[in-house]
């Protein structure tokens, strides 16, 4: 029985490799890689020789027959992605599956991982925690995630990329409400690491129009991280606003900003006491 090994490579820093690694990169037959040109950096630090072959998402279908016939005939091979774990929000599964359904061992071999770098040092609580990989970009799915999150009762972590951030941090604060505790963390490992923590309204504040590079990675706190307001509490506060002569919507936003409730929440209470009050926004 042939094996296929599951290696995680680092995520920035090349001197993040176990020692194990390198062994099973140096012996097996070949290695199935994400980016041959990125693994090759990775092998020339190490003397790595063994011949590499790629298997990224679009060839993934047909890499997994290839898989499948050099385990048949003998050979030993690993798989590795760009940077940190394969098949975590990068490609792999399907040879995975491909090998274990031809009879074929499938081994880990643990690493890096900017996941758990990111949640060890976000500040927020790490267990349980759920996994949500990149969000969706729109729609009904994209609506549908955050709503999720908004609700999760632990910590939530996902993956984006620079560009689409400012807008994940504004629809998060928009789901979740600008209290909700999170942290951002960035180019983990390399030269110009940094991990931003606070609230998701602060979040979106510092990165709003700021030049963002690099792998990114959001933790956001669970929904019970902090106690949730009495209702009576924020109705109060909205009638105190409203009488003050603010019109439903700032009351809204500032609901949401004092009291961590989600914005659709928050809007629905100003709403409704305005309505009692007889004003209308």
């Amino acid at each position: 029985m042939a094996t296929l090994y599951i290696v995680s490579t680092p995520i920035g820093n090349l001197g993040d490799i176990t020692n194990r690694a390198v062994d099973v990169l140096s012996s097996v037959d070949r290695v199935l890689a994400e980016d041959t040109r990125r693994t090759a950096i990775l092998f020339r630090r190490y003397g790595i020789t063994t011949p590499l072959r790629s298997a990224y998402a679009h060839n993934e279908a047909a890499r997994a027959e290839d898989t499948v016939a050099w385990l048949d005939a003998g050979e030993t091979l690993a798989l590795v992605s760009d940077a940190g774990t394969p098949t975590l929000s990068d490609p792999g599964l399907r040879l995975v599956r491909a090998a274990l359904d031809a009879g074929h061992e499938v081994v880990p071999v643990p690493g890096a991982s900017a996941l758990l770098a990111a949640l060890a040092v976000s500040a927020i609580e790490t267990t349980p925690f759920t996994f949500y990989g990149f969000p969706p970009r729109g729609g009904k799915a994209r609506a549908e995630r955050l709503s999720e999150i908004a609700g999760l009762a632990h910590t939530a972590v996902l993956y984006e990329s620079p560009k689409r951030l400012p807008r994940l941090l504004a629809d998060l604060v928009e789901s979740c409400g600008g209290e909700r505790r999170a942290a951002v963390a960035r180019e983990l490992t390399k030269r110009h690491e940094t991990v931003v923590r606070g609230t998701l309204a602060e979040l979106a504040a510092y990165y709003d129009g700021e030049p963002i590079r690099g792998e990114v990675v959001v933790v956001v706190d669970g929904a019970g991280g902090a106690a949730a307001p009495e209702p009576a509490a924020a109705h109060a506060l909205a009638r105190s606003l409203l009488d003050a002569g603010e019109r439903p919507s700032a009351v809204a936003r500032t609901l949401a900003e004092r009291l961590g409730l989600a914005r659709n929440e928050a809007y629905s209470i100003a709403l409704a006491e305005s309505e009692e009050m007889g004003d209308v926004d």
